[in-house]
C-alpha cells in the first residue's frame, strides 16, 4: 500500500483504526413485499450508509404498481415509488459522515412495473443516488433475438398479467442507456450458474458498482491492484503481479476479521462465506506504457492472459488460507465440495 501496488476500498481506508472499524464497500439486502420489510431494509440501509457502504437491492419482489393490498383494501404503490423513498433517505445519509449513500436497484425483465422501471431515471435528478440494472434472463435474450413475446408475472401470485415483445422492450433499454446511462442490465441467469453457494439461495442483484453479485446481507471488501505498478523495466512483470495477488488476498481476508459489521445478519452471512473482491486499476496507463493501442487484438490477448494469471494466483492463494485457517464454514454448502476443493 505504501508503494502503491495494491489499496483496499475507501470504507477501509476511511475507517480502520477508528471506533466506527466498518471497513467493507459492498452490502446487499432483501426485500420483502411488506411494509415492515421494506422499512426494515431501509433502516439497515441508512446504517450501512452511515458507516461507509453502499446497498443493491432487488425490488423485483414487490407488487406491481394498482395491485390489491388485502391488509387494508388499498392498491400498491409499485417498487419504482418505494425506490424514491431509499433514495430521498441516502441523500441525507453520507457514507461514513464523508460523502454520499450509493445504491444499485435491480428489477427483473418480467416484472409488470418493468417500463416505469427503465424510465425511471428519464428526468435529470431523479434516483440520483441510485445506479439500476435490468436482470435478464437467457430466455428474454432468446425470445429478443427470435422476435418473440413474453409475459409479465406479478410476483405476489406468480400468475402473468401482460405480454411485450422482448425486443421493443430491449430497445427501450438500449435507448434509455444511450440517452442518460441508466438502466444497465445483469445477466441473472448467468450469474446463478456462477453462483458458489447456491444452497444458500439464488443472486438477485449486485453492489452500487456491479463488481459483485451478493445473496442477501452478503457483503464484500474490495481492492484493487495498481497495474502500472507491474510495470517495472519495460516489461510487464508477472512475478511481482503474483507476490501482490497473494498479499492482496491475504489482506483482504484480513479484512474479513478485523471489520466491525453493521447488524448481525451481515457478520453472520460474510463471515460464513468470506467472499473478497480483487479487481485491478490502471489498466489504460499500462497499455500506454506497453505501446499497446486500447482497441486491439493485442489488448483483448492481454487482458485475458492477465486476468486468468489473477484468478490463478488468488486461488491459490486462497486454497492456502484454507490450508492454513480452515475452510469457510459454509463450504458444505457451495460448489467447491462437490468439485473436492
Amino acid at each position: 500500500m505504501a508503494d502503491l501496488d495494491f489499496m483496499p476500498n475507501s470504507p477501509t481506508l476511511m475507517n480502520a483504526g477508528t471506533e466506527l472499524g466498518q471497513l467493507a464497500a459492498c452490502f446487499v439486502l432483501p426485500l420483502e413485499d411488506s411494509l415492515p420489510g421494506i422499512f426494515d431494509t431501509l433502516k439497515h440501509a441508512a446504517l450501512i450508509h452511515q458507516s461507509g457502504g453502499g446497498t443493491g437491492f432487488s425490488f423485483s419482489r414487490i407488487r406491481p404498481k394498482g395491485d390489491l393490498v388485502r391488509s387494508t383494501m388499498g392498491v400498491a404503490s409499485g417498487p419504482v415509488s418505494f425506490m424514491k423513498i431509499f433514495d430521498r433517505a441516502t441523500e441525507v445519509i453520507k457514507q461514513g459522515g464523508k460523502r454520499r449513500g450509493a445504491n444499485m436497484g435491480v428489477l427483473r425483465i418480467d416484472h409488470p412495473d418493468i417500463i416505469e422501471f427503465i424510465r425511471a431515471k428519464e428526468r435529470e435528478g431523479d434516483l440520483e443516488n441510485f445506479n439500476i440494472s435490468v436482470a435478464v434472463t437467457d430466455d428474454f435474450m432468446n425470445r429478443v433475438v427470435n422476435n418473440q413475446g413474453y409475459d409479465l408475472v406479478n410476483p405476489r401470485n406468480g400468475k402473468p398479467v401482460k405480454s411485450l415483445k422482448a425486443r421493443e422492450v430491449f430497445d427501450m433499454i438500449v435507448l434509455s442507456a444511450w440517452q442518460g446511462g441508466d438502466p444497465g442490465m445483469i445477466f441473472i441467469d448467468e450469474i446463478n450458474w456462477r453462483n458458489p453457494t447456491p444452497d444458500l439461495g439464488k443472486i438477485e442483484t449486485t453492489n452500487p458498482c456491479g463488481e459483485v453479485p451478493l445473496l442477501p446481507y452478503e457483503s464484500c471488501n474490495l481492492g484493487s491492484i495498481n497495474l502500472v505498478r507491474m510495470f517495472v523495466d519495460g516489461r510487464f512483470d508477472y512475478e511481482k503481479l503474483g507476490k501482490t495477488v497473494r498479499r492482496a488476498v491475504h489482506f483482504l481476508d484480513n479484512v474479513i476479521d478485523a471489520n466491525h459489521y453493521p447488524i448481525p445478519e451481515i457478520e453472520k452471512m460474510t463471515k460464513g462465506n468470506r467472499k473478497i473482491g480483487l479487481g485491478v486499476m490502471g489498466f489504460a496507463d499500462c497499455l500506454i506504457r506497453m505501446g499497446i493501442p486500447y482497441d486491439s487484438e493485442a489488448t483483448l490477448e492481454f487482458a485475458e492472459e492477465l486476468m486468468s494469471f489473477i484468478q490463478q494466483e488468488a486461488r491459490q492463494a486462497s486454497a492456502k488460507l484454507g490450508e492454513e485457517r480452515g475452510s469457510f464454514p459454509n463450504h458444505a454448502a457451495s460448489v467447491f465440495r462437490s468439485q473436492g476443493l
